[in-house]
């Protein structure tokens, strides 16, 4: 009974007849099933400019004694993937700070660029908080 059952489907498929009478009997039956769909496609997005993609970081000034460059320390808290104590990750990163305007102590945002030098790879979006 289940032999007869595997075998129906097969000889329906091989006695359906092709589409077009010009395409050879081969071509249609080597070709995949058609999947069915799983997810609808997204929405097209509007014309126009791609929206921003770059990182975005938010930290504390460390040093500013290079022309037009300043350290900043990212702090990261991400949760210890054995334990699941939560840990802080310090980052240093070389800031492009071409008007001098952050200090030491600064709080600001800073945002990924291009390339600038062998280490500077972000530039200064806003001084956010001073120094008292």
């Amino acid at each position: 009974m289940a032999e007869t059952s595997a075998t129906e489907p097969a000889e329906s498929v091989a006695a359906e007849p092709t589409e077009g009478a010009d395409t050879p009997a081969t071509a249609t039956s080597t070709a995949p099933a058609p999947s069915p769909p799983t997810a609808p496609a997204p929405a097209a997005e509007p014309a126009g400019p791609r929206s921003n993609r770059r990182k975005v970081r938010e930290g504390i000034v460390v040093s500013d004694a290079m022309q037009a460059t300043v350290v900043v320390a990212v702090v990261e808290r991400v949760r210890h993937p054995r334990y699941g104590k939560t840990v802080q990750r310090t980052k240093r990163l070389y800031v492009h700070d071409a008007d001098g305007t952050a200090k030491v102590g600064d709080r600001v945002r800073v945002v990924e660029t291009r390339p600038l030098s062998k280490l500077k790879h972000w530039r200064l979006a806003e001084v956010m908080e001073r120094a008292r």
